[in-house]
Formats: structure tokens, C-alpha cells, sequence
């Protein structure tokens, strides 16, 4: 019998061997990329060509000769686009704003995720596909449409809420100097909660289920389960939804530039991104580039950053 399999096994190989040497050793070069033009053509031309524009027009200068109403001309200028940036106090404050915005509101969405999608993943919940489906849903709207959805609930004009308040004797102003950074990140919040829980409900879909029932017959109650095993297992989901949040952080502008309609208190520099959209108004479109392009390197060395620090704590 040893034979016969050994025979065998020699001519499936030969089989093997022949028919590798007739398709000239592998797969063809015009067919790998065939295959791969589909995704390196819009990649090249819908993400590193505007990269390297970006990049290109942030070390551009305009210039004018014979005064101020003289005749205008780009040259290259260095780095003299990010000095003025970084120089720019709106830039700075746009910064702060959008970092306190993200240490607040980060916490406590990832950790609002958690919880829902640890309840869908208990045996004890009824109904988990309605429950699944309706905390997704959120992120099915749009963010504009989102924004202006909330912007209704936080009108004194137009909301019920503050008519429900006013009647237990607060008086909200949602959209006050105190609290409407607070306003944005709750719109933010309501949006991308469900986004997140999903990441994290699949992960916990993927623990073998052979883990809980040896906890349980050790004793360990659900919560222990929940917090000793879940969450340490899915930690790796935790982290990257993390990087997707402080990404999202830092883009931030639907948002606020929709609320920015109905409050004053939100200018057109109150992000970031508002802020490049801004100068870029003004036809400045050089500078707004190196906005946008130290936008993109906090953004990097935050998200990066954040992955090494976890990294190392987990001992990768």
C-alpha cells in the first residue's frame, strides 16, 4: 500500500510539474496586472497624484512685481508656506479645539462600542439582529444629513428637547461658547458608535466558544468572562478602531460647518480643516495646502504613535 501511495503521489507531481512547464512556469506578467490595474489606476490617480500636488503646491509662493496691484507669479518658496502656518495662532487654536474634542469624545465612544457590541455577543440578549441593525444605522446617514438633523434638536426655536428642559426648568443652550464643541462631538458620537461596536462584535465573533465554556466551569461569572477574556481577546480591534477614530478626529468638518449655519460661535477657522477650506477661499491655495499637509503628518505620527505605545504594552 505504501507503494502504490508513493507512486501515486510521484505522478500527481509529474501531472503537476507538466502542466506548470505548459503555462511557461506560473501566472503570466499580463495577467498580474491586468489583475492589479483595477486597483493601482484609481489609486494612482484619485490618491497619489493629489498627494503629490498637495505637496507640490505647499512650497509654492506667489509673488507680484511693481507693488501690490503689480503683475502676480509662482516660484517655488520652500518652506515658507509652513512657517507661516506654523505661525498662524487660528491654526493652533483649530488644534487645540480638535484635540480636546478627540480626548473627550474618542473615550467615550469606543467605550459606549464596547458595551454594545459585549451585550449583542451575551447570550442572555433577545432580538440581536434588531438590535444590530438599528445601532447601525446611524452610520448610514450621511454626516451633513446627520448634522442637520441635530441641528434641529438643538435650536432653541425648533427643539423639542429644550421645550422639555424649559418646561423642568433648564435652560440648555446647545448651541452656547461652552457647548457647542460638545454639540459636534455628540452628532460625531451618534454616527460612528454603531461603526465601531461593529468592528468589535465581529472580533468577538471569532473567539472559539470553547474558551466560555471552560471559564464557566471554573466558575467565572459573565461579567468576568466580558472583561478577563472578551475584551483582552479583542484588544487588536480596540486599537484599530481607536486609529480610525483619531483619523477621523482630525478630518473633522461636516459637523461643525453645518452647525456653523445656526450658531455663532462656530467661525470658520473652528477646525482645522475648516481652516484650509477657508484660506483656500481666499485663493490662497499654496498655504492651504501646507495646512492640509501638516494636517496629515499630526495625523500620521498621532495614529502611528498610538500603535507603537500599544505595541510595545502588549509585548509585539
Amino acid at each position: 500500500m505504501t507503494g502504490i501511495a508513493t507512486r501515486a503521489t510521484r505522478a500527481v507531481a509529474s501531472s503537476e510539474g507538466r502542466r506548470r512547464r505548459l503555462n511557461g512556469g506560473g501566472p503570466r506578467a499580463g495577467t498580474v496586472i491586468a489583475f492589479l490595474i483595477p486597483f493601482f489606476l484609481p489609486f494612482v490617480l484619485f490618491y497619489l497624484v493629489p498627494v503629490g500636488y498637495a505637496l507640490w503646491q505647499s512650497v509654492r509662493v506667489v509673488r507680484r512685481t511693481g507693488g501690490q496691484y503689480g503683475t502676480s507669479y509662482t516660484t517655488f518658496g520652500g518652506f515658507e508656506q509652513y512657517a507661516e502656518v506654523f505661525q498662524n495662532s487660528e491654526f493652533w487654536a483649530s488644534i487645540g479645539r480638535i484635540g480636546l474634542f478627540g480626548v473627550v469624545q474618542v473615550p467615550v465612544m469606543l467605550f459606549v462600542a464596547l458595551i454594545m457590541a459585549l451585550l449583542l455577543d451575551t447570550p442572555l440578549l433577545r432580538l440581536k439582529s434588531f438590535f444590530r441593525i438599528t445601532a447601525f444605522m446611524p452610520y448610514a446617514v450621511p454626516g451633513v444629513i446627520a448634522a442637520i438633523m441635530w441641528s434641529y434638536l438643538y435650536s432653541p426655536q425648533l427643539s423639542p428637547i429644550v421645550d422639555l428642559l424649559k418646561g423642568i426648568g433648564l435652560e440648555p443652550d446647545f448651541l452656547g461658547p461652552g457647548a457647542v464643541l460638545w454639540s459636534a462631538a455628540n452628532v460625531s458620537t451618534w454616527l460612528w458608535t454603531g461603526y465601531n461596536m461593529l468592528i468589535m462584535y465581529a472580533a468577538l465573533q471569532s473567539i472559539p466558544q470553547e474558551l466560555y465554556e471552560a471559564a464557566k466551569i471554573d466558575g467565572a461569572s459573565n461579567w468576568t468572562i466580558a472583561w478577563r477574556i472578551k475584551v483582552p481577546i479583542i484588544a487588536p480591534s480596540i486599537v484599530l478602531t481607536t486609529v480610525f477614530s483619531i483619523i477621523g478626529t482630525l478630518q473633522l468638518y461636516a459637523e461643525p460647518a453645518v452647525l456653523r449655519q445656526i450658531s455663532s460661535n462656530i467661525s470658520s477657522t473652528f477646525t482645522p480643516n475648516m481652516l484650509a477650506y477657508a484660506v483656500a477661499s481666499g485663493n490662497n491655495y499654496q498655504q492651504a495646502a501646507a495646512i492640509s499637509v501638516v494636517i496629515a503628518v499630526i495625523t500620521f505620527v498621532l495614529s502611528f504613535g498610538f500603535m507603537r505605545l500599544t505595541s510595545k504594552k502588549a509585548g509585539l
